[in-house]
């Protein structure tokens, strides 16, 4: 194990706050985004939020394969110049179309950053002081989240411009890395060594990080034009709103070790149930503090569920093969956030039913189904065991 030096954790933990920002950073000012482009698409607008995730997927897969050519810091700090240029950049732009341009460049920062955040953990610590670790940095981001969620919605107040100034983290982050982070090696695998394939079950796991972010990001995506369909609330509120799915993801990723410990086979089925009894009571509730309550609970299954899957894919890999399957799942994770609101509001319109409070009402429908088939699968291999024994 190498050298860590004290400034180490919190380091590394200060990527990830880039990363979470990447798009629900803005969702605050969805609205009067709207309203300053009365031509575009409600799913346009929405797209202002989730472009980035595109970008990210390629960007992610080119991260892994520069570890072998230059060393994971020199990649993080090009990653954040593009961070910043497209984060800030984009309140300068005076069409839709250049504004979603920089939204791209944006994306292709955080996709060569965002694996990296999460790899470094497994270089650098092992066994349950890594899943402390993965605990953390989920924990932190959303910290993060909260704060610059909580000052976006503030800074909508200002005009749909001052909101992207938040991307200024970026800077910060640049030099804790620049002082703080060792400058590593360049991550070449093992002269002779037959090439691996990445297991079918890093795949499994992949598609299921897509898969839950289709369900979670449906909150920033769908949080502001909920609140205006049904009289709740404007542009403030839904900054406070969206920053309940924080706080929730903030407490279960500090109690990650814990709820492994206590739930064990039964932890993804178990935080997935919270989620979908979330999304059922958004389908039915009119009262702001149920509201608040809901995204809360679908926080603590995001905060505990993206470490837990990103853990086993990891261990389902050799070494050399962990920017591979960690650029894997974030590109799943980033691909599930893009599609949230093309799925969502496809199905809508499929059922001719443009309700936010129905998409919420299928997220439900589908959560829950999930949860009962894989309870079921985990129940059956059990007994199973049991038997062979």
């Amino acid at each position: 194990m190498r050298t860590i030096n004290k400034m180490l954790k919190p380091t590394i933990i200060s990527i990830s706050m880039a990363t979470v920002m990447a798009g629900a950073a803005i969702s605050p000012a969805l609205g009067l985004i709207a309203e300053a482009f009365p031509d575009a698409s409600e799913t346009m607008i929405k797209l202002i939020l989730t472009a980035p995730s595109i970008m990210i997927i390629p960007f992610s897969f080119l991260s892994s394969y520069l570890t072998s050519k230059i060393t994971k810091r020199t990649i993080i700090m090009i990653g954040l110049v593009i961070y910043l240029i497209g984060g800030v950049g984009a309140q300068l732009m005076s069409t839709i179309e250049l504004l979603l341009a920089f939204r791209l460049f944006l994306g292709a920062g955080v996709g060569l950053v965002m694996p990296l955040s999460m790899s470094l953990i497994n270089d650098y610590f092992k066994g349950s002081e890594r899943t402390k670790m993965m605990g953390y940095n989920s924990a932190f981001s959303n910290v993060g989240g909260i704060i610059t969620m909580l000052l976006a919605g503030w800074l909508a107040t200002f005009g749909w411009r001052v909101p992207f100034n938040v991307y200024f983290l970026g800077l910060f982050i640049f030099v804790m890395i620049f002082f703080f982070l060792p400058k590593g090696e360049v991550q070449k695998p093992l002269q002779h060594a037959p090439k691996e394939k990445i297991p079918l079950a890093t795949y499994g796991y992949a598609l299921a990080m897509g898969g839950i972010m289709i369900a979670y990001y449906s909150i920033a995506t769908n949080i502001a034009l909920y609140l205006e369909q049904n009289s709740l609330g404007g542009a403030t509120l839904a900054g406070t709103v969206v920053s309940f799915t924080t706080v929730g993801g903030m407490i279960t990723s500090l109690l990650l070790v814990q709820i492994e410990l206590t739930f064990k086979r039964f932890v993804i089925p178990v935080m997935l149930s919270g989620m979908g009894i979330a999304f059922l009571l958004l389908t039915f509730t009119h009262s702001v503090p149920v509201v608040m309550l809901s995204v809360c609970m679908v926080g603590f299954g995001q905060g505990s569920l993206f470490p837990i899957i990103t853990l086993k894919a990891l261990d389902s890999v050799s070494f050399y093969q962990g920017d591979r399957a960690v650029a894997l799942t974030s590109s799943f994770t980033f691909l599930g956030q893009f599609l949230s609101p093309l799925v969502l509001d496809g199905l809508g319109k499929m059922a001719n039913n443009t309700a936010i409070r129905f998409q919420y009402g299928i997220l439900a429908a589908c959560v829950l189904t999930v949860v009962f088939i894989s309870t079921i699968f985990l129940l059956r291999s059990k007994k199973q065991l049991k038997v062979k024994r």
